[in-house]
């Protein structure tokens, strides 16, 4: 039995966000990597990631569409990956750099912020200044 119109529709939108939700992993998989790790790292690295993206849109797809995996599911995550890391990636990379950046900031000031009273009470405790 084919599958309707909306049906296919909405495969095909769910394979669209697939694409561009491994794109967005990759990029954050990138800037949490680093630049200086041993080869053997990467590589494992590299394995655990895919592995986990995988597991991540299967149940992505799993829960939108029923896992219906055909042919053209596949054609249009890898599609919508090409052009999300060739068009949108640059824009999503520094938007992820400065959220990580705000978010570390963000954590340093209320550990300072926290840490400050006790620090006050302990060195008056203590009598030291």
């Amino acid at each position: 039995m084919p599958l309707s119109i909306d049906v296919q529709f909405d495969i095909v939108m769910y394979s669209i966000i697939s694409g561009i939700l491994i794109g967005i992993m990759f990029d954050l998989y990138n800037i949490i990597r680093g630049v200086k790790i041993p080869k053997i790292i990467i590589i494992i690295e590299d394995i655990l990631f895919w592995i986990l993206t995988a597991i991540i849109v299967f149940a992505f797809l799993l829960y939108a569409n029923y896992a219906f995996l055909g042919p053209y599911v596949y054609i249009f995550m890898i599609v919508t990956l090409i052009i999300y890391l060739k068009l949108i990636s640059p824009t999503i990379l520094k938007l992820e750099r400065y959220m990580i950046d705000k978010t570390g900031k963000f954590i340093r000031i209320f550990l300072k912020n926290l840490i400050y009273p006790i620090k006050l009470i302990y060195y008056n405790i203590c009598g030291k200044k």
